[in-house]
């Protein structure tokens, strides 16, 4: 629908209809044409029909003195019938100025524009549907308003034009109406924003098109439904924030709310930057709410990219301050386990540093050999400290077949084990079992390798608040490895100088 064609019937006020003017047309008159003299009303003292001419008339006067577009209207000589409030207030001519003029000529138009002016009005009464013009009219203290006008034909019983009724306004506001008509269209079809308007109870009532394909659902669909039906992580939090905005206006700043949005390959984790807009109604004498018009964008990948950043240059940092640290170390397993301990922070909850028994297994691995791990040192199994040095007596550590360590050294690689989603009582049986603490969830075991050999095992451990280990955490393991095993191998060629 074009926008000229939304603003064809002007709305009216909700005001009440009492203490309107008359003169808005000339009704009065023909009123008592029609009723005569009061002894001649029949003995009810009023004729019925005049009665109810006469509320007619009222209620005409009424609705065209409420209409927010100015609105006049001629008969077929051109003559001004009507003339609503809103007239008067563009052109400061009021209704008892202004009724009964033949045309515009000699007061609201210019006496060289009045011929032509005249003509394009009265040519809509035998012309079908509305006509649209733009001219200038006169106000009543001599200044020029640029209006646009919309006028159609008044029929008459039998059919027949019997005058032109003109609804103007001035043209900047109808320029301001058709750009915010323009721009609610544009935000609901074409705009690179989400654009959700929420009603009074936090329900959606309309959806744009990119907000539905954010939702993962139709547009039609979204409506009416509650939020939590939409999203399955954030919508407290976007409640709340809806909920503020409905009752305290909108917020200086944009919010960024992480929501989880349901899709048919599961979860899908979003990071939605939003503003919100609080809507009222136009049309009443106080501030309705509405509801709330929720624009949003996703900006979830900007935001793990600097996550991944940030977290980067923190693990980067702390591998230097271990080098530093470890370099002022006399004893090599001193320094290994400095770098356990600075590794520990923000990445794992316990960390395990084995040797292999005997002499270290050339390549990668030993294969078909049997291996034995020593632990060397160990976090504290309850609480937080820095690492322990462990294992003096040399006993191997009870690993059974097949646990993640020992298919580390065999593989000569990482190893990621978890419990899954296993109850608690199991992740606890399956923790046990490996001989990690009872709230491991998640384990990382990556291989000590210097000089072509695989000298043991580093294993980092997470309990259920952390998420598992991925290709980063990997990464940065093998870096701290890297470190570790150094140190490991100075510490096994120190020992065996000493014992040679």
């Amino acid at each position: 629908m074009m926008a000229s064609e939304r603003i064809r019937a002007p709305y009216v006020r909700t005001q009440p209809a009492v203490g309107v003017q008359v003169s808005a047309s000339r009704r009065s008159g023909a009123a008592d044409d029609r009723a005569g003299p009061r002894e001649q009303r029949g003995p009810g003292g009023q004729d019925a029909a005049g009665a109810a001419d006469g509320a007619g008339a009222d209620l005409l006067a009424a609705l065209l003195d409420g209409m927010d577009a100015a609105l006049c209207a001629f008969d077929a000589q051109g003559t001004v019938t009507h003339w609503n409030r809103e007239a008067e207030r563009i052109l400061g001519w009021s209704a008892a100025e202004a009724v009964g003029r033949h045309g515009f000529a000699g007061w609201a138009v210019r006496s060289a524009d009045a011929e032509e002016v005249e003509r394009r009005l009265m040519s809509a009464m035998h012309a079908p549907g509305r006509q649209v013009h733009e001219f200038a009219l006169v106000t009543k203290d001599g200044r020029r308003v640029l209006v646009r006008t919309q006028s159609a034909a008044v029929r008459g019983p039998d059919g027949t034009p019997a005058g032109v009724y003109c609804a103007f306004s001035e043209v900047h506001a109808q320029i301001d109406l058709e750009r915010s008509i323009a721009l609610s269209e544009a935000l609901f079809e074409d705009a690179s924003w989400g654009v959700v308007l929420v009603d009074a109870d936090l329900r959606p009532a309309v959806v744009n098109a990119h907000a539905a394909r954010a939702l993962g659902v139709g547009r039609t669909a979204a409506l009416g439904r509650p939020l939590g039906d939409l999203l399955c992580r954030g919508v407290e939090e976007l409640e709340s924030a809806l909920a503020h905005v409905l009752a305290e206006g909108a917020p200086p700043a944009p919010a960024e709310i992480w929501v989880g949005v349901r899709g048919p390959e599961g979860e899908r984790r979003r990071c939605w930057r939003s503003g919100f807009v609080r809507l009222s109604s136009p049309l009443a004498e106080e501030p309705v709410p509405l509801g709330v018009a929720w624009l949003f964008t996703d900006v979830t990948d900007t935001r793990q990219a600097e996550q991944e950043a940030a977290l980067l240059r923190f693990r980067t940092q702390q591998l230097h301050r271990a080098v530093r640290v470890a370099a002022e170390c006399e004893d090599p397993l001193d320094a290994a386990t400095c770098h356990l301990d600075f590794a520990l922070a923000g990445f794992a909850d316990h960390a395990l540093l084995d040797r292999v028994s005997g002499p270290a297994p050339p390549g990668d691995g030993a294969k078909g050999t049997p291996v034995r791990l020593v632990r060397v040192a160990a976090t504290p199994a309850t609480g937080a400290g820095p690492s322990v040095v462990t294992g003096r007596a040399g006993l191997p550590v009870g690993y059974g077949e097949g646990h993640p360590a020992l298919q580390c050294v065999e593989r000569g690689s990482s190893v990621r084990a978890g419990a899954g989603t296993a109850t608690a009582d199991r992740a606890r049986s399956w923790a046990l079992a490996c001989q990690w603490p009872a709230e491991t969830v998640h384990a990382l075991c990556t291989p000590l390798r210097s000089r072509g050999r695989t000298l043991g095992v580093l294993t980092f451990l997470r309990g259920p608040s952390r998420s598992p280990f991925d290709r980063g955490d990997t990464a940065h393991a093998e870096d701290v490895a890297a470190h570790v095993a150094a140190a490991l191998d100075l510490a096994r060629s120190a020992d065996a100088e000493k014992s040679g």
